[in-house]
């Protein structure tokens, strides 16, 4: 598939921590189940179009760190709590200047929230039609795309924000939320149990 968007790909999914090896095929487009390149084949099964997973990376960064709301009120407090000032402050603002950089370079800069919110609700209808009735994205068993797909949605419906419409996109698409639902309680709920039970503070919870 065509150098630039396999290396994109194989970049992401590295940073993800996901093994991946490139295989590059003159007929990778009528291997692809859309028809559109790059894909990812995991066992027997084949998925194309991981934009969704991409924009949902950069649609959480952009309300994070671009909506000035929600950098002032959540995110800048937040991301400075673990240190003492005045390096609180020099790491939040550090870290918003980058993230608006980067939002700046691929082109995210001059977008309203509306549009983000509508990126968004976009990738959650590509995903929901991905995921259909099945239990996982490959059917009875979770992959690794699974993990991916659960950590970006949990975040996103667990993370308090000075808005809830970014979650209320998600809940939308019952399938989804069923999905994480489904993944929590299966991986979660155990040590969740457990460090209530050793008295430390539980974690976020769809229940």
């Amino acid at each position: 598939f065509p150098p630039t968007i396999s290396f994109n790909h194989t970049a992401y999914l590295r940073m993800c921590n996901l093994p991946v090896h490139v295989s590059c095929r003159s007929n990778a487009e009528y291997m692809s189940p859309s028809g559109k390149v790059p894909f990812v084949h995991v066992g027997n099964q084949v998925v194309s179009e991981l934009g969704p997973i991409v924009q949902f990376t950069k649609a959480k960064l952009y309300i994070q760190w671009c909506d000035d709301t929600t950098a002032t009120e959540i995110s800048r407090p937040r991301y400075s709590s673990p240190y003492s000032w005045p390096l609180n402050q020099i790491l939040a603002y550090q870290k918003q200047w980058e993230v608006r950089r980067k939002m700046n370079a691929i082109g995210w800069a001059g977008k309203s929230l509306e549009q983000v919110y509508e990126d968004v609700s976009q990738c959650c209808q590509a995903l929901s039609q991905r995921l259909g009735t099945q239990p996982y994205f490959f059917n009875k068993q979770p992959t690794e795309l699974d993990a991916l797909v659960f950590g970006h949605l949990f975040t996103i419906l667990t993370t308090r924000l000075t808005s809830d419409e970014l979650g209320e996109k998600i809940k939308s698409y019952s399938n989804l939320l069923a999905f994480c639902r489904r993944i929590e309680q299966s991986y979660f709920e155990d040590s969740q149990a457990g460090s209530s039970s050793r008295g430390y503070s539980k974690g976020p919870s769809l229940f």
